[in-house]
Order: structure tokens, then C-alpha cells, then sequence
């Protein structure tokens, strides 16, 4: 068993991942650069019990971040916890696909691994949507390669802002508005129009802009734990893959086993 820890700004993610790349369990914790790998076994030991698992059944930790301050960490409870070295994504398991960009060195962890589970899944050019806390649109073409993107804020720091700069707005839930209008009666029902159709108007906008700029059929991947929030209210998507940053440190990790 496989134990991936993707280390994103907002939360990190723990899955347990078998030879065939199904996830059995998966744990998410908010990110703490200052929580210790003591902090982690603690949780990490109740949760594993509570799924019929121990920490013996792991056999190798592998981590993709892109919050260098988490990683210490996190390396420490492979080493002292697991009994293995932690192997991390594009330090000891290189990325195995072109980063053609200008600034390859600084693309972020969890979209080149996106890249990779996404082409490992699906043929020809792709867009790639990750929901977090910042949105990111990520294009692979047909051979794999990383050919670049767009990073927008979230929506969460949308709503954040929003709420933040404007002292008489309330906080609001982050859901789809109750009916299809968008001339809002109420102050929160405006709100949610401008959050929720605001932002479903800029992914479509993006995506279309990009697709014509590949000019040729592009299949669109939705990942991120809020990709379903917009599933049932957009066409914009091909396909929902939840766990592509995960499937990502698995590819790799089987890549760096199988070989001599």
C-alpha cells in the first residue's frame, strides 16, 4: 500500500493507494507548516483504525507539495513513523514529461501531476481544471507535454475578498442560487449570483478561449474537491476525476518501482 500526501496550500490530503491505483481511504487536514509529524501519526493512527487499516500495512510514502515549509514534516513521519524515506514528486521522482514553458522550474507540484494522471488516462489534447485555492487551467497536448496555462483565485478567496473589502455584505454559503435568475432580488441572493454565475461564466469563458487557441478537439477534466459544486450547472466539463493529484503520485511512484 501506498500512502500519497498532497500538500496544497489549504489542505493536505492523505490517501492509501493500492497497486492498481484505487484509492481505499483518503484524510484531509488543514495545512499547518508548524504541525509536527507527531501531530500527523495521532490523527493519522485513528483514522487508519478506523478503515481497517495500520501503519504496517504502508509500504512506501510518496509527496507531491507546493508548500515547501510543510515538507519537512511530512518527510519526518515517513522516516520515523513508516520506517521509509518519503519520496517527493520532482525532487526524487522526476516528472517524465516536457514542462514546455518558460519558467518550468516553477510549475507547481500538483498541476504537472495532474498533467501526468490526466494524460495517463486519456488520449489527445487536454484542458485541465483544478478547483482549489487557486483555481488553475492547465494544457497538455496530445504527446503529454505541459504547453502552459491561466491560475485565477478560487472562489473561495473570491468570496473572502468580496465579503473582506465590503463591511456591510454578510458571509454566504458557496452553493448554486435556488432559482435560475440572475437579476437578484435580495442582498445574499445577489451575492450568490455573482459568486456562483460569475465564476461558472469565467471557466466557461476561459475554457472556450483555450480550446480555440489549441484549434484542435480538446478534451476538458475537472479535479478538486470543489469540481462537483459546478458539475450539474456547467457543460463546460468532459469529465469530473477527483483524485488526479493523487493518481499523479501513484503514476510516479509505480514508474520509480518497476524500474531496476
Amino acid at each position: 500500500m501506498l500512502l500519497a500526501v498532497d500538500a496544497g496550500n489549504t489542505n493536505v490530503v492523505f490517501a492509501l493507494v493500492d497497486a492498481d491505483r484505487s484509492i481505499r481511504a483518503r484524510w484531509r487536514i488543514a495545512t499547518d507548516p508548524r504541525r509536527t509529524a507527531d501531530e500527523y501519526v495521532v490523527w493519522l493512527n485513528q483514522l487508519l483504525m478506523l478503515e481497517g487499516y495500520s501503519r504496517e500495512d504502508v509500504e512506501a510514502v510518496v509527496i507531491g507539495t507546493v508548500v515547501p515549509r510543510a515538507l519537512h514534516n511530512l518527510e519526518v513521519l515517513a522516516q520515523k513513523y513508516f520506517g521509509t524515506p518519503a519520496l517527493v514528486a520532482g525532487r526524487d521522482l522526476p516528472w517524465g514529461i516536457a514542462l514546455d514553458v518558460d519558467e518550468p522550474d516553477n510549475v507547481g507540484a500538483d498541476r504537472a501531476l495532474n498533467v501526468i494522471a490526466a494524460h495517463a488516462k486519456y488520449d489527445g489534447d487536454l484542458v485541465i481544471v483544478d478547483f482549489g485555492t487557486a483555481t488553475t487551467f492547465d494544457v497538455a497536448d496530445y504527446s503529454g507535454a505541459y504547453k502552459g496555462g491561466i491560475i485565477a483565485p478560487g472562489i473561495n478567496l473570491s468570496l473572502d475578498a468580496l465579503v473582506g473589502a465590503a463591511a456591510k455584505l454578510p458571509r454566504i454559503a458557496i452553493q448554486a442560487p435556488d432559482t435560475p435568475t440572475v437579476i437578484g432580488r435580495t442582498t445574499v441572493s445577489q451575492m450568490q449570483i455573482g459568486i456562483f454565475w460569475g465564476y461558472v461564466a469565467m471557466i466557461e469563458g476561459l475554457v472556450a478561449r483555450m480550446r480555440a487557441e489549441i484549434g484542435r478537439p480538446a478534451r476538458v477534466i475537472a479535479t478538486g474537491g470543489l469540481a462537483v459544486l459546478f458539475e450539474q450547472h456547467s457543460d463546460a466539463f468532459d469529465v469530473i476525476e477527483p483524485d488526479l493529484t493523487i493518481q499523479g503520485l501513484a503514476i510516479l511512484w509505480q514508474r520509480r518501482h518497476i524500474q531496476p
